[in-house]
């Protein structure tokens, strides 16, 4: 009986005091953007995933949050359609391949011309070095200097590392929360 009457309370209780944040994904191919994206909606992870085209949409509930996420595609016939997706959205995540440092230079480049567009003044930005479960990946204060994502200066902006394996992804899925309205 307990059981139920702890359902029935979350129940009404997520009608009355439920929120949502819409995010952005967006990064270069290859970065782990929809392998994120599937780890927090569903907690699964698999090598076989396809690369995205155009964008993937994902609509997730985590306890009395409702997560709309656009994992936006990363090739560079893609990348132009960023600002689009990342229009009016509560929060935009780019995330990066921290294993890879030879993309670091391009990835800065897109995350500056991202932020560049007027539109955007004001997004609060999460900066997620992903795959920091694998051997020589960059930690945080290198994504920093490599990627200067102060430039220009965000009223909300944040760095985090996750991996697969990584309790780092429930301080993402936190922050992401907290973008809820």
């Amino acid at each position: 009986m307990p059981g139920f009457l702890t359902s029935l309370f979350h129940w009404f209780s997520g009608l009355f005091f439920s929120k949502a944040a819409e995010i952005a994904i967006v990064g270069l191919q290859a970065s782990g953007k929809t392998s994120f994206v599937n780890v927090i909606t569903s907690g699964q992870w698999s090598e076989d995933v396809v690369p995205t085209v155009a964008f993937n949409f994902r609509k997730i509930r985590k306890g009395n949050i409702t997560l709309k996420i656009w994992d936006v595609a990363g090739q560079p016939k893609f990348r132009s359609m960023w600002e689009r997706y990342c229009n009016g959205v509560d929060a935009i995540v780019f995330v990066v391949d921290s294993i890879d440092p030879e993309k670091f230079n391009t990835a800065r480049f897109e995350l500056h011309q991202l932020l560049g567009h007027p539109t955007l003044t004001g997004v609060p930005l999460l900066v997620l070095g992903n795959k920091n479960d694998i051997d020589g990946h960059a930690p945080v204060n290198e994504l920093i200097k490599a990627l200067r994502p102060t430039q220009p200066v965000r009223p909300s902006l944040s760095l985090q590392s996750c991996g697969v394996y990584s309790t780092s992804r429930d301080i993402v899925l936190q922050w992401l929360s907290g973008r809820s309205h």
